[in-house]
Protein backbone atom coordinates (compact mmCIF):
# COMPACT_ATOMS: atom_id res chain seq x y z
CA UNK A 1 0.00 0.00 0.00
CA UNK A 2 1.33 3.39 -0.99
CA UNK A 3 0.91 5.14 2.36
CA UNK A 4 2.91 2.98 4.68
CA UNK A 5 5.61 0.35 4.56
CA UNK A 6 4.89 -1.44 7.82
CA UNK A 7 2.54 -4.40 8.04
CA UNK A 8 -0.38 -3.14 10.11
CA UNK A 9 -2.68 -6.09 9.42
CA UNK A 10 -3.25 -6.75 13.11
CA UNK A 11 -4.04 -3.16 14.03
CA UNK A 12 -7.70 -2.36 14.49
CA UNK A 13 -7.53 1.40 13.94
CA UNK A 14 -7.74 2.26 10.21
CA UNK A 15 -6.57 5.82 10.93
CA UNK A 16 -3.14 4.30 11.61
CA UNK A 17 -2.84 3.59 7.88
CA UNK A 18 -3.51 7.21 6.92
CA UNK A 19 -2.10 9.29 9.81
CA UNK A 20 -3.31 12.85 10.28
CA UNK A 21 -0.91 15.72 10.94
CA UNK A 22 -1.01 16.63 14.63
CA UNK A 23 -2.00 20.24 13.99
CA UNK A 24 -4.97 19.13 11.82
CA UNK A 25 -6.57 16.51 14.06
CA UNK A 26 -9.17 18.88 15.46
CA UNK A 27 -10.18 20.04 11.98
CA UNK A 28 -11.11 16.72 10.36
CA UNK A 29 -14.21 14.56 10.94
CA UNK A 30 -13.87 11.62 13.30
CA UNK A 31 -13.58 8.19 11.72
CA UNK A 32 -16.40 5.74 12.34
CA UNK A 33 -15.25 2.77 10.25
CA UNK A 34 -13.46 -0.07 11.99
CA UNK A 35 -12.59 -3.42 10.37
CA UNK A 36 -14.91 -6.06 11.83
CA UNK A 37 -13.92 -9.70 12.08
CA UNK A 38 -16.30 -11.86 10.08
CA UNK A 39 -17.71 -8.92 8.10
CA UNK A 40 -14.84 -6.88 6.62
CA UNK A 41 -13.06 -8.37 3.61
CA UNK A 42 -9.66 -9.33 5.05
CA UNK A 43 -6.46 -10.16 3.17
CA UNK A 44 -6.94 -13.84 4.04
CA UNK A 45 -10.52 -13.89 2.71
CA UNK A 46 -9.44 -11.98 -0.38
CA UNK A 47 -6.68 -14.42 -1.31
CA UNK A 48 -8.99 -17.37 -0.62
CA UNK A 49 -11.48 -15.96 -3.16
CA UNK A 50 -9.22 -16.82 -6.12
CA UNK A 51 -9.15 -20.16 -7.88
CA UNK A 52 -5.91 -21.93 -8.64
CA UNK A 53 -5.77 -20.20 -12.05
CA UNK A 54 -6.67 -16.80 -10.65
CA UNK A 55 -10.41 -16.52 -11.34
CA UNK A 56 -12.05 -14.36 -8.68
CA UNK A 57 -15.26 -15.42 -6.93
CA UNK A 58 -16.70 -11.93 -7.26
CA UNK A 59 -20.05 -12.86 -5.71
CA UNK A 60 -18.36 -13.89 -2.48
CA UNK A 61 -16.21 -10.74 -2.47
CA UNK A 62 -19.21 -8.44 -3.06
CA UNK A 63 -21.15 -10.01 -0.18
CA UNK A 64 -18.23 -9.46 2.18
CA UNK A 65 -17.62 -5.85 1.09
CA UNK A 66 -21.32 -5.01 1.38
CA UNK A 67 -21.27 -6.32 4.94
CA UNK A 68 -18.21 -4.50 6.19
CA UNK A 69 -15.97 -2.91 3.60
CA UNK A 70 -12.37 -3.77 2.76
CA UNK A 71 -9.40 -4.02 5.10
CA UNK A 72 -6.92 -1.15 4.51
CA UNK A 73 -4.09 -3.54 3.56
CA UNK A 74 -5.85 -4.68 0.38
CA UNK A 75 -8.04 -1.73 -0.61
CA UNK A 76 -6.00 -0.80 -3.68
CA UNK A 77 -6.05 -4.22 -5.38
CA UNK A 78 -9.72 -4.74 -4.52
CA UNK A 79 -10.65 -1.33 -5.95
CA UNK A 80 -9.02 -2.30 -9.25
CA UNK A 81 -11.64 -5.03 -9.62
CA UNK A 82 -14.55 -2.95 -8.34
CA UNK A 83 -13.77 -0.21 -10.87
CA UNK A 84 -13.38 -2.60 -13.80
CA UNK A 85 -9.60 -2.56 -14.28
CA UNK A 86 -9.66 -6.37 -14.38
CA UNK A 87 -12.12 -9.08 -15.32
CA UNK A 88 -12.91 -11.36 -12.36
CA UNK A 89 -12.91 -14.27 -14.82
CA UNK A 90 -9.32 -13.55 -15.90
CA UNK A 91 -6.32 -15.62 -14.82
CA UNK A 92 -3.26 -14.49 -12.87
CA UNK A 93 -1.26 -14.59 -16.12
CA UNK A 94 -3.90 -12.55 -17.99
CA UNK A 95 -3.80 -9.81 -15.37
CA UNK A 96 -0.02 -9.80 -15.16
CA UNK A 97 0.24 -9.30 -18.93
CA UNK A 98 -2.40 -6.57 -18.93
CA UNK A 99 -0.76 -4.79 -15.99
CA UNK A 100 2.62 -4.74 -17.73
CA UNK A 101 1.02 -3.51 -20.96
CA UNK A 102 -0.69 -0.66 -19.14
CA UNK A 103 2.50 0.34 -17.42
CA UNK A 104 4.61 0.75 -20.52
CA UNK A 105 3.47 -0.94 -23.71
CA UNK A 106 1.13 -0.05 -26.54
CA UNK A 107 -1.94 -2.14 -27.31
CA UNK A 108 -4.65 -1.47 -29.89
CA UNK A 109 -7.67 0.60 -28.98
CA UNK A 110 -11.07 1.10 -30.51
CA UNK A 111 -11.04 4.01 -32.94
CA UNK A 112 -13.30 6.76 -31.76
CA UNK A 113 -12.65 6.29 -28.07
CA UNK A 114 -11.61 9.46 -26.30
CA UNK A 115 -8.07 8.21 -25.68
CA UNK A 116 -7.44 7.23 -29.29
CA UNK A 117 -4.31 9.26 -29.96
CA UNK A 118 -1.09 9.29 -31.91
CA UNK A 119 2.14 9.95 -30.06
CA UNK A 120 5.65 10.40 -31.39
CA UNK A 121 6.96 7.25 -29.75
CA UNK A 122 4.40 4.72 -30.98
CA UNK A 123 2.03 3.82 -33.77
CA UNK A 124 -1.61 4.95 -33.55
CA UNK A 125 -3.37 3.16 -30.72
CA UNK A 126 -3.92 3.36 -27.02
CA UNK A 127 -0.69 4.64 -25.55
CA UNK A 128 -0.16 3.18 -22.11
CA UNK A 129 1.04 5.18 -19.17
CA UNK A 130 4.78 5.54 -19.68
CA UNK A 131 4.30 6.58 -23.30
CA UNK A 132 1.57 9.01 -22.35
CA UNK A 133 3.78 10.46 -19.67
CA UNK A 134 6.76 10.66 -22.01
CA UNK A 135 4.65 12.64 -24.47
CA UNK A 136 3.68 15.02 -21.66
CA UNK A 137 7.32 15.41 -20.67
CA UNK A 138 8.12 16.43 -24.23
CA UNK A 139 5.55 19.20 -23.99
CA UNK A 140 6.35 20.28 -20.42
CA UNK A 141 9.58 19.38 -18.66
CA UNK A 142 8.08 19.75 -15.17
CA UNK A 143 6.14 16.49 -15.68
CA UNK A 144 7.92 13.70 -13.84
CA UNK A 145 10.44 16.08 -12.28
CA UNK A 146 9.08 15.92 -8.74
CA UNK A 147 7.83 19.50 -8.98
CA UNK A 148 4.26 20.76 -8.56
CA UNK A 149 3.45 23.73 -10.81
CA UNK A 150 1.33 26.39 -9.10
CA UNK A 151 2.00 29.42 -11.34
CA UNK A 152 0.88 29.88 -14.97
CA UNK A 153 3.42 28.60 -17.49
CA UNK A 154 2.14 30.37 -20.59
CA UNK A 155 -0.19 33.15 -21.66
CA UNK A 156 -3.54 32.54 -23.37
CA UNK A 157 -1.82 32.83 -26.77
CA UNK A 158 0.89 30.32 -25.83
CA UNK A 159 3.76 32.65 -24.95
CA UNK A 160 5.97 31.41 -22.08
CA UNK A 161 5.85 33.43 -18.86
CA UNK A 162 9.20 34.31 -17.37
CA UNK A 163 9.34 34.76 -13.59
CA UNK A 164 12.09 36.70 -11.80
CA UNK A 165 14.16 34.36 -9.65
CA UNK A 166 13.40 36.56 -6.62
CA UNK A 167 9.67 35.80 -6.62
CA UNK A 168 10.10 32.09 -5.85
CA UNK A 169 8.24 30.97 -8.96
CA UNK A 170 11.30 30.04 -11.01
CA UNK A 171 10.46 26.36 -10.65
CA UNK A 172 12.66 25.40 -13.61
CA UNK A 173 15.74 25.89 -11.47
CA UNK A 174 14.57 22.96 -9.34
CA UNK A 175 14.02 20.58 -12.26
CA UNK A 176 16.88 18.09 -12.77
CA UNK A 177 18.70 18.80 -16.03
CA UNK A 178 18.33 15.21 -17.23
CA UNK A 179 14.53 15.63 -17.34
CA UNK A 180 14.71 18.56 -19.78
CA UNK A 181 14.08 17.63 -23.40
CA UNK A 182 16.51 19.52 -25.65
CA UNK A 183 14.12 19.56 -28.60
CA UNK A 184 11.50 21.19 -26.40
CA UNK A 185 13.97 23.87 -25.34
CA UNK A 186 14.92 24.45 -28.96
CA UNK A 187 11.27 24.97 -29.93
CA UNK A 188 10.86 27.46 -27.09
CA UNK A 189 14.03 29.28 -28.06
CA UNK A 190 12.82 29.58 -31.64
CA UNK A 191 9.41 30.81 -30.45
CA UNK A 192 7.64 28.17 -32.52
CA UNK A 193 3.85 28.45 -32.01
CA UNK A 194 2.27 25.78 -29.85
CA UNK A 195 -0.62 23.64 -31.01
CA UNK A 196 -3.99 24.76 -29.59
CA UNK A 197 -4.41 21.49 -27.71
CA UNK A 198 -0.98 21.90 -26.12
CA UNK A 199 -1.78 25.48 -25.12
CA UNK A 200 -5.04 24.42 -23.53
CA UNK A 201 -3.31 21.61 -21.64
CA UNK A 202 -0.46 23.81 -20.39
CA UNK A 203 -2.91 26.45 -19.24
CA UNK A 204 -4.47 23.93 -16.84
CA UNK A 205 -1.25 22.66 -15.25
CA UNK A 206 -0.94 25.37 -12.62
CA UNK A 207 -4.62 24.97 -11.71
CA UNK A 208 -3.98 21.28 -11.12
CA UNK A 209 -1.06 22.27 -8.90
CA UNK A 210 -3.12 24.76 -6.89
CA UNK A 211 -5.69 22.05 -6.22
CA UNK A 212 -3.09 19.36 -5.46
CA UNK A 213 -1.41 21.39 -2.71
CA UNK A 214 -4.82 21.83 -1.05
CA UNK A 215 -5.96 18.21 -1.44
CA UNK A 216 -5.98 16.06 1.72
CA UNK A 217 -3.42 18.40 3.23
CA UNK A 218 -4.28 17.05 6.71
CA UNK A 219 -2.63 13.73 5.81
CA UNK A 220 0.98 13.11 6.80
CA UNK A 221 1.37 11.40 3.42
CA UNK A 222 1.26 14.73 1.59
CA UNK A 223 3.97 16.32 3.71
CA UNK A 224 6.25 14.59 1.24
CA UNK A 225 6.68 16.77 -1.86
CA UNK A 226 7.21 13.68 -4.01
CA UNK A 227 3.75 12.40 -3.14
CA UNK A 228 2.19 15.72 -4.13
CA UNK A 229 4.17 15.64 -7.38
CA UNK A 230 2.98 12.12 -8.13
CA UNK A 231 -0.65 13.21 -7.78
CA UNK A 232 0.06 16.22 -10.01
CA UNK A 233 1.69 13.99 -12.65
CA UNK A 234 -1.28 11.59 -12.76
CA UNK A 235 -3.76 14.43 -13.17
CA UNK A 236 -1.59 16.23 -15.73
CA UNK A 237 -1.28 13.08 -17.86
CA UNK A 238 -4.99 12.34 -17.54
CA UNK A 239 -5.93 15.86 -18.63
CA UNK A 240 -3.82 15.39 -21.76
CA UNK A 241 -5.25 11.95 -22.55
CA UNK A 242 -8.91 12.94 -22.05
CA UNK A 243 -8.93 16.22 -23.95
CA UNK A 244 -12.73 16.44 -24.04
CA UNK A 245 -12.80 16.80 -20.26
CA UNK A 246 -9.26 17.95 -19.45
CA UNK A 247 -8.93 18.88 -15.79
CA UNK A 248 -11.73 20.19 -13.59
CA UNK A 249 -11.76 21.12 -9.93
CA UNK A 250 -12.73 18.12 -7.83
CA UNK A 251 -10.69 15.57 -9.77
CA UNK A 252 -7.81 15.85 -7.30
CA UNK A 253 -10.18 14.80 -4.49
CA UNK A 254 -11.18 11.72 -6.49
CA UNK A 255 -7.64 10.81 -7.55
CA UNK A 256 -5.88 11.33 -4.20
CA UNK A 257 -7.11 8.16 -2.42
CA UNK A 258 -6.22 6.02 -5.46
CA UNK A 259 -2.74 7.55 -5.65
CA UNK A 260 -2.26 6.73 -1.97
CA UNK A 261 -3.57 3.17 -2.15
CA UNK A 262 -1.71 1.93 -5.24
CA UNK A 263 2.08 2.01 -5.04
CA UNK A 264 2.72 1.90 -8.77
CA UNK A 265 1.96 5.21 -10.44
CA UNK A 266 0.76 3.62 -13.69
CA UNK A 267 -1.62 1.32 -11.78
CA UNK A 268 -2.97 4.35 -9.91
CA UNK A 269 -3.42 6.24 -13.19
CA UNK A 270 -5.46 3.49 -14.86
CA UNK A 271 -7.55 2.94 -11.73
CA UNK A 272 -8.34 6.67 -11.72
CA UNK A 273 -9.15 6.48 -15.44
CA UNK A 274 -11.68 3.74 -14.65
CA UNK A 275 -13.23 5.87 -11.92
CA UNK A 276 -13.49 8.75 -14.38
CA UNK A 277 -15.31 6.48 -16.82
CA UNK A 278 -18.10 6.45 -14.25
CA UNK A 279 -17.92 10.14 -13.39
CA UNK A 280 -16.54 12.02 -16.39
CA UNK A 281 -20.03 12.98 -17.52
CA UNK A 282 -20.32 15.10 -14.35
CA UNK A 283 -17.32 17.15 -15.48
CA UNK A 284 -18.28 17.57 -19.12
CA UNK A 285 -19.02 21.27 -19.52
CA UNK A 286 -20.48 23.47 -22.22
CA UNK A 287 -20.66 27.25 -22.38
CA UNK A 288 -23.93 27.18 -20.44
CA UNK A 289 -23.91 24.12 -18.17
CA UNK A 290 -21.92 21.30 -16.59
CA UNK A 291 -22.72 17.61 -16.77
CA UNK A 292 -23.50 17.11 -13.09
CA UNK A 293 -26.71 19.10 -13.64
CA UNK A 294 -28.22 16.01 -15.24
CA UNK A 295 -27.52 14.17 -12.00
CA UNK A 296 -29.09 17.00 -10.02
CA UNK A 297 -32.11 16.83 -12.32
CA UNK A 298 -32.42 13.12 -11.54
CA UNK A 299 -32.13 13.91 -7.83
CA UNK A 300 -34.95 16.41 -8.17
CA UNK A 301 -37.14 13.81 -9.89
CA UNK A 302 -36.37 11.20 -7.24
CA UNK A 303 -37.17 13.47 -4.30
CA UNK A 304 -40.35 14.61 -6.03
CA UNK A 305 -41.42 10.97 -6.36
CA UNK A 306 -40.53 9.75 -2.85
CA UNK A 307 -41.22 12.91 -0.83
CA UNK A 308 -43.33 15.38 -2.83
CA UNK A 309 -43.92 17.63 0.19
CA UNK A 310 -40.18 18.12 0.76
CA UNK A 311 -39.59 18.67 -2.95
CA UNK A 312 -42.30 21.32 -3.06
CA UNK A 313 -40.76 23.06 -0.04
CA UNK A 314 -37.32 23.06 -1.68
CA UNK A 315 -38.82 24.44 -4.90
CA UNK A 316 -40.55 27.21 -2.94
CA UNK A 317 -37.11 28.17 -1.59
CA UNK A 318 -35.89 28.49 -5.20
CA UNK A 319 -33.84 25.33 -4.72
CA UNK A 320 -35.57 23.20 -7.35
CA UNK A 321 -32.31 22.76 -9.25
CA UNK A 322 -30.77 21.13 -6.13
CA UNK A 323 -27.48 22.97 -6.60
CA UNK A 324 -26.82 22.61 -2.85
CA UNK A 325 -26.04 18.92 -3.58
CA UNK A 326 -23.49 19.81 -6.29
CA UNK A 327 -20.40 19.11 -4.18
CA UNK A 328 -21.67 15.83 -2.75
CA UNK A 329 -22.10 14.36 -6.22
CA UNK A 330 -18.97 15.88 -7.79
CA UNK A 331 -16.52 14.48 -5.23
CA UNK A 332 -18.59 11.58 -3.84
CA UNK A 333 -19.06 12.94 -0.32
CA UNK A 334 -15.35 13.55 0.33
CA UNK A 335 -16.19 16.62 2.46
CA UNK A 336 -18.93 14.94 4.49
CA UNK A 337 -16.81 12.00 5.70
CA UNK A 338 -13.37 11.52 7.20
CA UNK A 339 -10.72 10.23 4.79
CA UNK A 340 -11.11 6.65 6.03
CA UNK A 341 -14.90 6.77 6.03
CA UNK A 342 -15.00 8.19 2.50
CA UNK A 343 -12.94 5.22 1.30
CA UNK A 344 -15.37 2.91 3.06
CA UNK A 345 -18.35 4.70 1.51
CA UNK A 346 -16.86 4.49 -1.99
CA UNK A 347 -16.23 0.74 -1.83
CA UNK A 348 -19.74 0.18 -0.49
CA UNK A 349 -21.21 2.20 -3.37
CA UNK A 350 -19.08 0.46 -5.99
CA UNK A 351 -19.77 -3.02 -4.63
CA UNK A 352 -23.52 -2.35 -4.60
CA UNK A 353 -23.39 -0.91 -8.14
CA UNK A 354 -21.04 -3.62 -9.43
CA UNK A 355 -21.68 -5.11 -12.84
CA UNK A 356 -19.45 -8.07 -13.85
CA UNK A 357 -19.46 -6.80 -17.45
CA UNK A 358 -17.59 -3.60 -16.50
CA UNK A 359 -14.23 -4.75 -17.79
CA UNK A 360 -15.49 -6.10 -21.10
CA UNK A 361 -17.61 -2.96 -21.61
CA UNK A 362 -14.59 -0.71 -21.10
CA UNK A 363 -12.18 -2.81 -23.13
CA UNK A 364 -14.03 -4.37 -26.03
CA UNK A 365 -17.81 -4.24 -25.98
CA UNK A 366 -20.52 -1.65 -26.37
CA UNK A 367 -22.92 -0.62 -23.64
CA UNK A 368 -25.67 -2.40 -25.58
CA UNK A 369 -23.82 -5.72 -25.37
CA UNK A 370 -23.37 -5.27 -21.62
CA UNK A 371 -27.08 -4.49 -21.24
CA UNK A 372 -27.95 -7.68 -23.10
CA UNK A 373 -25.78 -9.67 -20.71
CA UNK A 374 -27.47 -8.01 -17.76
CA UNK A 375 -30.88 -9.01 -19.12
CA UNK A 376 -29.65 -12.59 -19.59
CA UNK A 377 -28.68 -12.64 -15.92
CA UNK A 378 -32.33 -12.19 -14.94
CA UNK A 379 -32.98 -15.83 -15.82
CA UNK A 380 -29.91 -17.17 -14.06
CA UNK A 381 -29.80 -16.76 -10.26
CA UNK A 382 -26.11 -17.72 -10.16
CA UNK A 383 -25.18 -14.99 -12.64
CA UNK A 384 -27.32 -12.50 -10.77
CA UNK A 385 -25.25 -12.99 -7.57
CA UNK A 386 -22.27 -11.50 -9.46
CA UNK A 387 -24.04 -8.12 -9.52
CA UNK A 388 -24.19 -5.72 -6.59
CA UNK A 389 -27.40 -5.22 -4.60
CA UNK A 390 -28.28 -1.94 -6.32
CA UNK A 391 -27.53 -3.26 -9.81
CA UNK A 392 -29.59 -6.41 -9.20
CA UNK A 393 -32.61 -4.30 -8.32
CA UNK A 394 -32.20 -2.27 -11.50
CA UNK A 395 -31.99 -5.43 -13.60
CA UNK A 396 -35.08 -6.92 -11.98
CA UNK A 397 -36.94 -3.64 -12.50
CA UNK A 398 -36.11 -3.77 -16.21
CA UNK A 399 -33.98 -0.63 -16.28
CA UNK A 400 -31.49 -0.12 -19.08
CA UNK A 401 -28.88 2.62 -19.47
CA UNK A 402 -29.87 3.95 -16.06
CA UNK A 403 -27.91 6.97 -14.92
CA UNK A 404 -29.48 7.34 -11.50
CA UNK A 405 -26.46 6.10 -9.54
CA UNK A 406 -26.59 4.98 -5.94
CA UNK A 407 -24.84 8.20 -4.90
CA UNK A 408 -27.90 10.16 -6.09
CA UNK A 409 -30.15 8.02 -3.91
CA UNK A 410 -27.67 8.57 -1.09
CA UNK A 411 -28.19 12.34 -1.37
CA UNK A 412 -31.96 11.73 -1.47
CA UNK A 413 -31.73 9.61 1.70
CA UNK A 414 -29.83 12.40 3.47
CA UNK A 415 -32.56 14.87 2.51
CA UNK A 416 -35.20 12.42 3.68
CA UNK A 417 -33.42 11.97 7.01
CA UNK A 418 -33.40 15.75 7.45
CA UNK A 419 -37.01 16.08 6.30
CA UNK A 420 -38.43 17.47 9.54
CA UNK A 421 -35.67 20.04 10.06
CA UNK A 422 -35.80 21.15 6.45
CA UNK A 423 -39.57 21.61 6.51
CA UNK A 424 -39.54 23.37 9.88
CA UNK A 425 -36.32 25.41 9.88
CA UNK A 426 -35.32 26.07 6.26
CA UNK A 427 -36.58 29.53 5.29
CA UNK A 428 -34.05 29.96 2.49
CA UNK A 429 -31.33 28.07 0.63
CA UNK A 430 -28.70 29.18 3.15
CA UNK A 431 -30.67 27.29 5.80
CA UNK A 432 -30.74 24.19 3.59
CA UNK A 433 -26.98 24.35 3.16
CA UNK A 434 -26.46 24.83 6.91
CA UNK A 435 -28.66 21.85 7.80
CA UNK A 436 -26.84 19.64 5.29
CA UNK A 437 -23.46 20.83 6.58
CA UNK A 438 -24.41 19.37 9.95
CA UNK A 439 -24.07 15.86 8.54
CA UNK A 440 -20.29 16.23 8.22
CA UNK A 441 -18.69 13.62 10.46
CA UNK A 442 -22.09 12.46 11.69
CA UNK A 443 -23.02 9.96 8.99
CA UNK A 444 -22.37 6.23 9.20
CA UNK A 445 -21.41 5.07 5.70
CA UNK A 446 -23.04 1.63 5.98
CA UNK A 447 -26.30 3.00 7.38
CA UNK A 448 -26.31 5.76 4.76
CA UNK A 449 -25.99 3.20 1.94
CA UNK A 450 -28.71 1.01 3.47
CA UNK A 451 -31.02 4.04 3.59
CA UNK A 452 -30.14 4.88 -0.01
CA UNK A 453 -31.17 1.36 -1.06
CA UNK A 454 -34.50 1.86 0.72
CA UNK A 455 -35.07 5.14 -1.12
CA UNK A 456 -34.16 3.38 -4.36
CA UNK A 457 -36.75 0.66 -3.69
CA UNK A 458 -39.34 3.27 -2.75
CA UNK A 459 -38.62 5.07 -6.00
CA UNK A 460 -38.96 1.86 -8.04
CA UNK A 461 -42.31 1.26 -6.39
CA UNK A 462 -43.48 4.77 -7.32
CA UNK A 463 -42.22 5.01 -10.88
CA UNK A 464 -42.76 2.60 -13.75
CA UNK A 465 -39.68 1.44 -15.74
CA UNK A 466 -40.55 3.43 -18.92
CA UNK A 467 -40.64 6.63 -16.88
CA UNK A 468 -37.33 5.76 -15.22
CA UNK A 469 -35.78 5.16 -18.62
CA UNK A 470 -37.13 8.50 -19.84
CA UNK A 471 -35.81 10.32 -16.77
CA UNK A 472 -32.33 8.89 -17.21
CA UNK A 473 -32.09 10.54 -20.62
CA UNK A 474 -33.37 13.96 -19.67
CA UNK A 475 -30.55 16.48 -19.64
Amino acid sequence: MGCCGANLEEMGEPDAFYPIRAECRDDVPNTRFKPRHGKTLSARRWHASFSEDGNLDIAKVLRRIQRGGVHPTIKGVVWEFLLGCYDPKSSFDDRSTLRQNRRGQCIPATAGSYFYITCADCSPGRSEYEKLKSKCKEMEKAVGSGVVITAPLITEDGQPIAYPASNGAAFQENIPSDTIDSSNLEREANNEPLDKEVIQWKLTLHQIGLDVVRTDRALVYYENQQNQARLWDILAVYSWMDKDIGYCQGMSDLCSPISILLENEADAFWCFERLMRRLRGNFKATSTTIGVRSQLSLLSSIVKAVDPKLHEHIENLDGGEYLFAFRMLMVLFRREFSFVDSLYLWELLWSMEYNPNLFSTYETESDAAANNKSQEAMGDPTLLTQYGKFERKNIKAGQKDHQATLSIFLVASVLEAKNKRLLKEAKGLDDVVQILNDITGNLDAKKACDEALKIHQKYLNKVTPPTIHQLSHNE
